[in-house]
């Protein structure tokens, strides 16, 4: 698949070098890779979000979970278990790893692991100096009077 010339993107816009390359990423990935495990992916409030994958199967200690550089991976590896012998095996046994790109600002600020399922909770934390704020408009004309300069006039 061809990427996509992004260049009218960056005419006009500045600070956008890490959407195109989220966005370069995606059209490129393999599309046909694995959907295991299922997730979902909830809006809670405004700035708040969950990501729930069910892990049935996985304890808390094989479930790894890091964010680097605006990424959220999410891994599960299970441990070697030779105490079972399977007369048949239809739940998964294998591991995984889930990778999800992280907006600007937002954070994971949890993680549980209840009934099978794993829910990360996000939140989007614009810090104070970059959100919005009004300039008032000073209404006083300021007139500057400039002074004869005396030694010149001499």
């Amino acid at each position: 698949m061809n990427s996509i010339d992004l260049t009218p993107l960056y005419r006009s816009s500045v600070g956008f070098d890490r959407f195109a390359s989220i966005l370069d990423r995606a059209l490129t990935s393999d599309v046909s890779g694995s959907g295991y495990p299922p997730y979902n992916i909830e809006l809670i409030d405004d700035d708040k979000y969950s990501i729930t994958l069910a892990v049935a199967g996985f304890v808390r200690d094989e479930l790894d979970i890091q964010v680097e550089q605006g990424v959220l991976k999410i891994r599960g590896r299970h441990k070697a278990r030779k105490d079972r012998k399977f007369l048949h095996q239809g739940i998964a046994n294998r591991s995984f790893e889930r990778q999800f790109n992280l907006a600007d600002y937002v954070e994971v600020t949890g993680a549980d692991l209840s009934n099978g399922l794993l829910t990360i909770t996000l939140v989007k934390e614009i810090p104070e100096a970059m959100k919005p704020k009004t300039i008032a408009i000073n209404d006083d004309v300021r007139v500057i009077e400039h002074k004869a300069d005396d030694s010149k006039a001499a």
